[in-house]
């Protein structure tokens, strides 16, 4: 049987398609990084500190400022947090960068690394700018509230649970 060899013309096919697919997915990190940097630009120009908007029974845009994590973790602390976070999200970015080179041509698992990566630089870009978060979807019912987030924590979210997604797909598949 014989075998055949690759052409230098089919090698450079399957690099130009692994660009191509890495290109994809950094520019839905870049899509989520333009959505939430706008939006956060509207509302810093339309709301004060603290500022709040009714719109429904269950949902406000506030304009709320997060110097630590997810719901407000480690925001009293002395201000190291900012430099702590701005360093996880970029080693969070060098990882995902390497796996999205390596896994592009899976698309739920790169997708989901997309939106985590647009919106963890998306939040990395708050903390270098203005040394917190800005946040402003707020969601209610009675007198319980959310805390209140963004587009990039949405987008940080939503490829969360896509992760899960794509692995719960990939066990079943075993």
């Amino acid at each position: 049987m014989a075998t055949r060899k690759a052409s230098p013309s089919s090698s450079f096919s399957s690099s130009s398609h692994a660009s191509n697919r890495l290109v994809l997915w950094l520019s839905v990190a870049l899509l989520v990084i333009v959505l939430d940097q706008l939006t956060k630009v509207l509302i810093m120009r339309a709301f004060n500190y603290g500022d709040s908007h009714y719109l429904t029974s269950f949902f406000n845009i506030v304009r709320a400022h997060n110097t630590g994590a997810a719901f407000s973790f480690l925001a009293g602390a002395a201000g190291w947090q900012r430099w702590f976070f701005v360093g996880l999200g970029l080693v969070a970015t060098a990882f995902i960068g390497v796996m999205l080179k390596r896994h592009g041509h899976q698309a739920l698992f790169s997708l989901a690394l997309s939106l985590i990566l647009g919106g963890a630089l998306g939040n990395v870009i708050d903390r270098l700018l203005h040394g917190y978060v800005v946040d402003f979807i707020q969601v209610h019912w009675a007198d319980w509230y959310f805390p209140s987030f963004n587009v990039a924590d949405s987008a940080i979210t939503v490829g969360a649970i896509l992760l899960i997604w794509d692995e719960m797909r990939r066990v079943r598949k075993a």
